[in-house]
């Protein structure tokens, strides 16, 4: 999966300004629309002007809409951005306790990198994940989950860092295994739902082979009390990584494992 090169802030504006005409030309009636292109054309009158009308005529009812809508400037808006940004890194707006195990492993990832999240919650910590500088990669079996993390990626300025892939977690590494090396995989239980202990442990052997050195996974290891997936099993299968448990949510642990540096 490559990394999408970042946007500029002024690129980014620019999109917002266009998605915010676009939406309002698509929620008003014909006739408004044409009152507005009359109101612009009366602006646009001039002689020198006129072979260049089709032109100017788009460009001034845009302004027109700009106006109507009071659309900040350029200066305002990335100053909202970036005080809304900050806001977007804090675990706690997605859902997320604030000493999440998340929050714990984004300093020792190898730079934002690339980050697989499935199972569970995967919506929070796609989103908490995207906002904190990383690619990510939400796969998930869901439709309806992964349409609305897409959205609500795109709504706050995230849709460059978030890809959805509507299917299980070992459909896709079948399928669409990365290409680029990945930094961190996030997966709850029902990642694993109805996979053999063999099966299991294919799909976390690809996990780790696509994981660059100094690499995290993290594994939810038990939910209220009950433990969904073996922690000797993942000691074993993780052998040579440094490993923890972190207490998460409630009676929920976290099953921590970084990759050795070579």
């Amino acid at each position: 999966m490559p990394t999408p090169r970042p946007r500029s802030l002024r690129y980014e504006y620019e999109l917002y300004v266009e998605r915010e005409i676009e939406d309002y030309k698509n929620s008003v009636s014909r006739e408004a629309l044409m009152s507005l292109a009359d109101e612009a054309m009366r602006r646009l009158v001039s002689g020198d002007q006129m072979g260049m009308t089709e032109v100017l005529l788009a460009a001034e009812v845009d302004r027109l809409i700009s106006g109507r809508l009071r659309l900040p400037s350029y200066d305002t808006w990335r100053k909202r951005r970036q005080r809304n940004a900050t806001e977007l890194q804090r675990p706690e707006h997605w859902g997320l306790r604030a000493d999440t195990p998340l929050k714990e492993a984004i300093p020792l990832l190898p730079g934002s990198g690339s980050v697989l999240v499935t199972g569970a919650r995967v919506e929070g910590s796609a989103l908490y994940l995207a906002a904190n500088g990383c690619a990510v990669t939400a796969v998930e079996p869901e439709p309806d989950v992964v349409a609305r993390i897409m959205e609500t990626a795109h709504n706050v300025g995230l849709g460059e860092r978030v890809h959805g892939s509507v299917s299980e977690l070992h459909t896709y590494l079948d399928e669409f295994a990365p290409t680029d090396p990945l930094t961190a995989v996030v997966c709850t239980p029902a990642a694993f739902a109805g996979l053999s202990a063999d099966e299991r442990m294919r799909v976390i052997e690809v996990l780790k082979s696509v994981t660059s050195d100094g690499g995290v996974h993290l594994v939810e290891t038990i939910v209220a009390g009950s433990s969904m997936i073996d922690v000797d099993e993942l000691r074993q299968q993780y052998h040579g990584w440094s490993i923890s448990l972190v207490p998460d949510k409630g009676e929920s642990t976290t099953f921590v494992a970084r990759k050795a540096v070579a």
